[in-house]
């Protein structure tokens, strides 16, 4: 039996030209969020510890210019619409797997991909300081403390059954592309997959994505 693909799409910096958080931090946080970022990336301490802390840096009075600020910043990265719609076209099942935050990830596919295939953080403006909430945290499989545990959603599908593609560009999808049957990567994420020996497929649209998927095998799946 052929394994039926499946795509998991990370957002930040994927889907987006740009990483919407950093972006967030540039223009809101003190510098005390550089050293944060960086303690992240070197994996000195977890996606979920770190973005908790960048997000204590900025109080919750500041939510309508933060909000207004990012989705209008905001830029979608060129052929993304064109290819769910592709995935739509091919009956491939399309899910949004993102460390990012609701109140940006959630308007910005508004129209695009439908609330209950995007898995994604959830924030709370009620406090003094703006606190993000795990609705998707790791499953006792893993330790890494991601947050948004892609590796843990992976895990609800079936492997014998699915071909696991991966979409992503930081550290945040590096766990799950080693679960991948496919990884196409980007940024941050090409370095980490060459340092690990992960096979990958570098794409800077998602036109590139979409020709590979059409000549490679997996459209022997569809």
């Amino acid at each position: 039996m052929k394994k039926k693909p499946v795509i998991f799409c990370d957002f930040d910096g994927t889907v987006t030209v740009s990483d919407n958080i950093i972006a967030i931090m540039k223009q809101f946080a003190p510098k005390e969020w550089i050293v944060i970022k960086d303690d992240i990336l070197a994996q000195r301490i977890s996606i979920r510890h770190g973005v908790a802390q960048l997000f204590r840096l900025l109080p919750s009075s500041q939510k309508e210019e933060i909000i207004e600020y990012i989705l209008q910043k905001m830029r979608i990265r060129k052929g993304f619409k064109e290819f769910v719609s592709w995935t739509e076209e091919k009956g491939i099942p399309f899910w949004i797997v993102s460390g990012g935050i609701d109140f940006f990830v959630y308007p910005t596919l508004e129209g695009v991909v439908k609330p209950e295939k995007i898995y994604c953080n959830h924030s709370d403006f009620t406090g003094e300081r703006i606190e993000i909430i795990w609705p998707y945290t790791c499953d006792h499989l893993c330790q890494n403390d991601c947050g948004c545990c892609k590796v843990t959603i992976l895990r609800q599908f079936d492997s014998t059954q699915i071909h696991r593609i991966v979409i992503g560009d930081s550290i945040t999808d590096l766990q799950a592309a080693k679960m991948a049957d496919q990884v196409f990567a980007r940024d941050f994420l090409i370095e980490k997959c060459e340092e690990q020996k992960i096979p990958y497929f570098p794409f800077e649209t998602f036109h590139d994505i979409r020709f590979v998927l059409e000549q490679e095998e997996v459209c022997q799946l569809i």
